[in-house]
């Protein structure tokens, strides 16, 4: 009997997990000599029959701020065909102590993070059919922001991140924390504040971290600075600030190959820099004005360049480029939207972007022209994507779909999915939508209300 070289499925502890299905698997299934043997005729069948149902049985997760890709673009399941009341029904929901950090959900848990007591932060870890608790963890860690701020509250705000085997979250005191994701028990921790002297940023710790391999990207401790994720050891530390008031990221870092070289993308609260993965060297840098340094969405890539929009100033597409192997940086264009908390969703030449006045709009990525502005909505919206539909969940807790369209907006469909706020980042597994309220979580199921009931398309 011929034993495959890749697992598709193999377990560890209670969980189930589902290996990357290698390249070479579709070589093989076209009938590609492997080992001496062709996989033709009903041998080819029978396995590609087995391999779908493996894929099939397969959850899907959202492991990370943003989703899989950290671009708020979705390639899974296709969605339903519409958003209504009908094709919503309430699968579970936990009441929780307040927190603005996103769900991540894993093949059979969701892990959710709060603030209990106005004193301590929590992570849960969730049953992913039930909502029963699996574990919870927690530790001192709350603050408040400042009076100006205090209104939308002092909860933990990073949306965390896991590795499948791990979770990576971020304190509001600048302490970052990893946890095994099965049990909760802690394997390391870094204090930032008392590890460098830095001073406690009076926003909190907001940025989410970035795994990519062995490596963890944070933007804490006044700096950027790269760790390894096993044993939280620090190999660099770059841009180094004063941190406080006018210091400490609102953004997070992304990993970008602009002009021929993958490096780590950051916004800090005046300028946007690509700093060497390796070696944490900085590679370019570009002035962002913003009122009181509020620049806080993510850079957005697009082709060689970024897009970037600040609170009570401009939206920006700056190039990069390499010219005699220095890297330069150069504004495209500019022009009047206002950007405000919402990262924008990139689809194919055109940005989609919440403003500050509450409206969305589409701005022509190639030469900078608004190509339309939408009625207001709420102060906030988290945007996913698949194909030419956008969803957005509103601060106010109202679910929107609209057409990715530069011609025109067209709203699809909206839903009120909380009477409570809804500051954190949607997430969407499968057919299930999962909505972090201000004191709660909710798990939807969405079907296509226009079919019959049990209909199959």
């Amino acid at each position: 009997m011929l034993e495959l070289p890749l697992l598709l499925v193999r377990p560890k502890g209670k969980q189930m997990v589902f290996l990357q299905i290698s390249n070479w698997l579709a070589a093989i299934l076209r009938g590609t000599i492997f080992s001496g043997v062709i996989f033709s005729g009903v041998l080819g069948v029978v396995f590609t029959s087995t391999l779908n149902l493996a894929l099939a049985a397969a959850p899907e997760t959202w492991n990370q701020w943003r989703g899989p890709s950290r671009d708020g673009i979705y390639s899974g399941r296709p969605w339903p065909d519409e958003l209504s009341e009908q094709g919503l029904s309430l699968k579970w929901r936990v009441e929780l102590p307040p927190s603005y950090s996103g769900p991540l959900v894993s093949p059979t848990l969701v892990f959710v993070t709060g603030t209990e007591n106005k004193s301590r932060e929590v992570v849960y870890a969730l049953d992913r059919a039930t909502g029963k608790e699996r574990w919870k963890k927690e530790w001192d860690g709350a603050m408040t922001v400042p009076f100006f701020a205090a209104a939308n509250g002092s909860w933990i705000r990073s949306t965390p991140a896991s590795d499948g085997e791990n979770l990576y979250v971020a304190g509001m005191r600048d302490v970052l924390v990893c946890l095994a994701a099965e049990t909760g028990d802690e394997k390391w921790r870094l204090d930032f504040p008392r590890q460098f002297k830095t001073a406690l940023p009076s926003f909190g710790f907001v940025c989410s971290p970035l795994v990519d391999g062995n490596d963890l990207y944070v933007q804490a401790g006044a700096s950027v600075t790269k760790l390894n994720k096993t044993d939280g050891k620090v190999l660099w530390r770059s841009l180094k600030e004063e941190g406080g008031m006018m210091g400490s990221a609102f953004s997070s870092p992304v990993i970008a190959s602009l002009a021929g070289k993958r490096q780590l993308v950051v916004q800090t609260r005046q300028e946007l820099a690509g700093l060497d993965l390796e070696s944490g060297d900085i590679l370019w840098q570009q002035k962002v004005p913003a009122f009181r340094g509020m620049n806080i969405l993510t850079p957005a890539l697009y082709g060689d360049s970024l897009f970037t929009s600040s609170y009570q100033n401009k939206s920006w597409l700056f190039k990069v480029e390499s010219v005699e192997g220095a890297y330069r940086v150069s504004e495209a264009w500019n022009n009047n939207a206002q950007g405000y908390m919402s990262t924008p969703l990139i689809i194919t030449d055109h940005a989609y972007l919440h403003l500050q006045n509450q409206r969305f709009c589409c701005i022509d990525l190639r030469d900078g022209t608004r190509k339309w502005t939408s009625k207001p909505f709420g102060k906030y919206s988290s945007l996913i994507a698949q194909g030419d539909r956008i969803l957005a969940l509103d601060q106010s807790g109202r679910l929107l779909q609209f057409k990715a369209d530069p011609n025109e907006f067209q709203l699809l469909g909206e839903v009120l999915v909380s009477e409570q706020d809804t500051w954190a980042h949607l997430a969407i597994c499968d057919n299930e939508l999962f909505v972090r309220e201000l004191n709660g979580l909710k798990v939807f199921l969405w079907s296509d209300s226009s079919l019959p009931q049990n209909a199959t398309k």
